[in-house]
């Protein structure tokens, strides 16, 4: 297989915004076993919570339909709508329950997603080439290898139920009619949940293979991706532009900070860094500016035409230049050592302010050798 076939595979994870897309058009993971099962063990549950109610509800109304006087002809429709509405009042609770059931179904997997693109008839549809095509197909294949193996557990589970209640099944006919009745109701409820048991299984093994499906029909190419990316994020030519605009923007916005600064630090050429001491309590010199080469040129020019004063410290200027960013504080390693420089800055403008002599920079600052950057030749 070529480089290029390799490429086109949908071997890729889909991207959110992939899955997002595929949402909007009503293409989720959806289960028929798990919706199955839910409205089963719903039906099951309101028939065991609501079984005696609607039995004597349904005996009811029994004895009031054999019990009622023939009506005339003009009456008939009036007699016959009383018990349809009484019967529908009575299955309101448990067909609204079932409702609920059907609706939190597909819910439970792949959320409730209504999508008009996929709600709109496609003539395709009907083509019947194309359905075939689908039958005969691997999906087709599986489906059908799917409704096997739910038949074999649900008619396992249903003969398994008929003889363990073989003997309740045939006392039946023994017992008096309303006794009949509450027993056959109770026999038709442990069928119901035993049902949805069985259901229960087969959607605990359908739900993953129908979630693993899902993302397998979404599979991405890399050159999809790289497509997404381009328009999500535009182009590598756009995002460097981007980069680069966000640079000078920072760099003018640093190199206005520069009169500001309490000292700059050099190497004496190769690198500057500005530093802007606060008297605020537990905080440490921030590095305001910093650059190297026509950067760390510029810097300097800044601070000797706002009288800010430049130093030379190669070993302290390249450890603050390589262990904090522009606008962050100094590392603790190194309070000591800009302390001292602080210290002679302090002295220096007191000194110049009252015409004294000038004190001497520090010799032999204490900056530790891992902190003082890649050594330079320009010390």
């Amino acid at each position: 297989m070529s480089e290029n076939d390799q490429a086109q595979e949908r071997t890729e994870a889909p991207t959110p915004r992939r899955l997002e897309q595929a949402r909007r058009k009503g293409q989720v993971a959806r289960s028929r076993e798990l919706n199955t099962m839910t409205v089963m063990l719903a039906g099951a549950g309101g028939m065991l919570a609501l079984g005696p109610w609607l039995g004597a509800r349904l005996r009811q109304l029994l004895i009031d339909g054999l019990s009622s006087p023939t009506p005339d002809s003009l009456d008939l429709g009036a007699a016959l709508l009383a018990p349809v509405l009484d019967a529908l009042v009575t299955f309101a609770p448990l067909l609204g329950l079932l409702l609920i059931a059907a609706l939190a179904g597909p819910a439970l997997l792949g959320g409730i997603a209504f999508s008009a693109e996929a709600a709109a008839p496609k003539l395709e549809r009907l083509n019947p080439l194309a359905g075939l095509k689908r039958i005969f197909s691997a999906q087709g294949l599986m489906e059908l290898v799917k409704t096997l193996l739910k038949f074999s557990v649900l008619t396992g589970a249903a003969a398994a139920l008929l003889w363990a209640l073989a003997g309740d099944l045939l006392r039946l006919g023994a017992l008096p009619p309303v006794a009949g009745m509450a027993e056959a109701a109770r026999l038709v409820q442990l069928a119901f949940a035993v049902l949805a048991a069985g259901l229960a299984v087969i959607a605990a093994a359908d739900v993953p293979f129908q979630l693993w499906q899902h993302m397998r029909k979404l599979r991405m190419t890399r050159q999809e991706i790289k497509d997404e990316l381009k328009e999500t994020e535009g182009s590598p030519e756009v995002r460097a532009k981007v980069r680069r605009i966000q640079q000078e923007i920072a760099g003018r916005r640093m190199m206005s900070d520069v009169p500001t600064a309490d000292v700059v630090l050099t190497n004496p050429t190769h690198y500057a860094v500005a530093l802007r001491y606060t008297d605020q309590p537990n905080r440490a010199p921030r590095v305001v500016a910093k650059g190297r080469a026509l950067v760390a040129a510029r810097i300097r020019e800044l601070a000797l035409d706002h009288d800010v004063p430049v130093c030379s410290s190669p070993p302290l200027a390249r450890a603050v230049f390589f262990t904090t960013d522009v606008g962050g504080e100094i590392p603790t390693a190194l309070y000591l050592a800009v302390a001292r420089v602080l210290a002679y800055v302090f002295e220096l403008k007191g000194a110049r302010a009252t015409g004294r002599d000038e004190p001497e920079f520090p010799a032999d600052l204490p900056v530790p050798d891992d902190l003082a950057g890649p050594p330079r030749g320009d010390t």
